[in-house]
């Protein structure tokens, strides 16, 4: 059986920023308040979600438990990003990355984007930075992802970004006083890399 290779060096500090294509990943800071709260706020963009819509008090606490999170120490720790397109410096949503297992090398990811700048790609270029931050920085063998079953816009960006739909859990949980599905997408490391190699190749063909 072969052996797991060595655990990352923990901690770990992403690049500040993260970059892609178009966009910066960078902490939070207090002053990204106003820009997160826009969201925060809407009916829309909490409605699968476990928390919200915040007032102006809850965002600020939000914004504040976000800005604390930069750094991976131990499992359970979490990282939180805000997405900042870089050519006109807007803050368009924050990404999560929690890392879930050291011994299993597995992490999950998260995302809330303001509608106002859906239909960009926005969204899948930023979860695309986070897998690579997973498999690419932090060697894992496997990133998932947790939705709300009712959540198909939100199924559809992790299947772009071609996770596999795993599994899907029959009212397993209590949200908003009813019961809810969730489903779980995932990736695996020989996947990630099987992806990645297509497109490095597809791009040197064009």
């Amino acid at each position: 059986m072969p052996t797991p290779p060595a655990h990352p060096p923990l901690p770990f500090t992403p690049p500040d920023p993260l970059r892609t294509a178009r966009l910066d990943l960078r902490p939070v800071t207090a002053g990204d308040f106003a820009a997160i709260h826009a969201y925060q706020r809407l009916p829309e963009v909490c409605r699968y979600l476990y928390w919200g819509p915040l007032d102006e008090a809850g965002s600020r606490k939000s914004v504040a438990a976000k800005a604390a999170r930069t750094t991976l120490r131990t499992e359970g720790d979490v990282l939180q990003l805000a997405v900042v397109v870089r050519a006109t410096g807007t803050l368009v949503g924050d990404v999560t990355f929690v890392w879930k297992s050291a011994a299993h090398r597995q992490a999950s990811i998260g995302y809330v984007f303001h509608p106002a700048h859906h239909g960009h790609g926005y969204a899948t270029e930023a979860g695309r930075a986070l897998l690579s931050l997973g498999f690419d920085h932090l060697g894992l063998h496997r990133v998932q992802a947790e939705l709300d079953a009712r959540n198909t816009a939100s199924a559809r960006l992790l299947e772009r970004l071609g996770m596999r739909r795993e599994a899907h859990l029959v009212e397993n949980e209590f949200l908003d006083g009813e019961w809810t599905d969730e489903v779980v997408y995932a990736m695996l490391a020989r996947e990630w890399r099987a992806l990645r190699d297509t497109d490095t190749g597809a791009g040197q063909g064009s």
